[in-house]
């Protein structure tokens, strides 16, 4: 096979239509110096044909609307003021199927399960170096998911009691803490003491979080 043939097949797998580099790539990040860094890798590398960078989730609404084209969006988790996955609800909305690789100064087990829960194809601590970062492009260019082998333990119903599973089905049909309290027979307190745990091991912070990992880890 010769070298423009290799290319073909290779094209035919990208799920984005894009072969490298690729089209664009927004970053949506907050950080002057990483953005200068991470941006001059893409350059360099010739990852991308175009870089683009905003620092809020409301200016990458209004980036992606503009440019559909867009490949790749990098996305930090913890931008000034906002939570950085609030744009996956904002893409949704308006119908932009973009893939998000979320990258992050925290590597710990509950961001990355935030962010595969949220609909991330990837996860990318900025610890990472080069090489990791065009590891990562190319897998997702081809529409394969990109998360560390961060040493997790993994989840399963034996990580939480008869008890909690039940609360967490109840939780999951939409049911509110009295109606919990009522159908399980418990006081309001035990229910919370319950929920509290569930969003422990869970690594989550409400309710919308807690069946959307529970969900993912399959547990319901």
């Amino acid at each position: 096979m010769d070298t423009r043939t290799a290319e073909n097949a290779d094209c035919a797998l990208l799920s984005s239509g894009d072969c490298l580099p690729l089209a664009r790539v927004l970053i949506v990040d907050d950080h002057p110096f990483f953005l200068f860094g991470i941006t001059a890798i893409l350059e360099q590398e010739q990852l991308a044909r175009e870089v683009a960078t905003v620092a809020s989730v409301a200016d990458a609404v209004d980036d992606l609307r503009s440019r559909p084209e867009t490949s790749l969006v990098l996305l930090d988790l913890t931008l000034q003021g906002e939570a950085g996955l609030s744009l996956f609800s904002e893409l949704e909305q308006i119908g932009l199927p973009i893939a998000v690789v979320v990258i992050s100064s925290r590597e710990d087990e509950a961001s990355v399960r935030a962010a595969r829960s949220a609909g991330a194809v990837g996860f990318l601590p900025k610890s990472a170096g080069r090489r990791s970062l065009l590891r990562m492009v190319q897998r997702v260019s081809i529409g394969q998911l990109f998360y560390p082998s961060l040493p997790f333990p993994s989840l399963s119903p034996e990580h939480l009691t008869p008890r909690q599973l039940e609360v967490l089905t109840l939780l999951a049909d939409g049911l509110p803490n009295k109606r919990i309290c009522q159908a399980l027979d418990l006081t309001e307190h035990t229910v919370k003491t319950h929920l509290k745990a569930i969003f422990t091991h869970l690594g989550v912070h409400n309710r919308t979080e807690c069946v959307a990992e529970a969900r993912a880890l399959g547990l319901l």
